[in-house]
């Protein structure tokens, strides 16, 4: 664990991996130290912003350090079922990639319950993870200029749901026409750490 200044308020927190992350990330989140305001996860860091009139950022960050990393992550009893059209452009060469058929990674696929593991890239996109997802998809060679909203797509550990139309570089599998970031819905964020989701095949009745 290396912890870093982040401007006058916030501390990086710089861990080996995910696991690492999720679990000091469900400690603070179960028992928020003094003077956070907010902890932040991303794929090898937390960033930990505090409030100074309440802590000191040293005080903090020795509460981070004694902090017992919590086994499994921090879980949330919120499950949100995403509806998918798997159709994607990539399904095929993604399955071949996992030395399988389309039908069989689409089975994997809504057979996993996922959680957000951290949000970023864009507003609204979960980055998520699954204990029974022991696999790496490569991410495309050529990444694409245009990924039309509401793609589902893998890349590496990771599965996640394009809010709206960016470039990206993901294996493309389905897409769902459920909105994952509306800003005029509180929370505008469908998708936040800890949301449990499954994906739901909408060809299956």
């Amino acid at each position: 664990m290396r912890l870093l200044p982040s401007g006058t308020t916030a501390l990086l927190v710089e861990l080996d991996d995910l696991d690492e992350v999720l679990g000091l990330y469900a400690a603070l989140d179960h028992d928020l130290p003094q003077g956070v305001v907010d902890v932040v996860p991303a794929a090898r860091t937390l960033l930990v912003v505090t409030d100074q009139r309440v802590a000191s950022l040293s005080s903090v960050a020795n509460a981070i350090r004694e902090a017992t990393p919590r086994e499994g992550g921090v879980g949330s009893s919120e499950l949100v079922e995403v509806p998918v059209s798997y159709d994607g452009e990539d399904l095929e060469e993604a399955a071949r990639l996992l030395d399988c058929d389309a039908g069989e990674l689409v089975r994997r696929h809504t057979a996993e319950e996922w959680t957000v593991a951290f949000c970023g890239f864009m507003p609204g996109f979960g980055y998520l993870v699954s204990k029974g997802w022991q696999v790496q998809v490569p991410r495309r060679s050529s990444p694409r200029k245009k990924v039309p909203s509401g793609s589902v797509a893998l890349a590496g550990e990771f599965s996640g749901v394009y809010p709206r139309e960016s470039p990206g570089g993901w294996q493309l599998i389905g897409r769902s026409s459920l909105a994952m970031f509306d800003p005029s819905r509180d929370p505008a964020a469908l998708l936040r750490p800890g949301t449990r989701v499954r994906f739901k095949d909408e060809q299956v009745s």
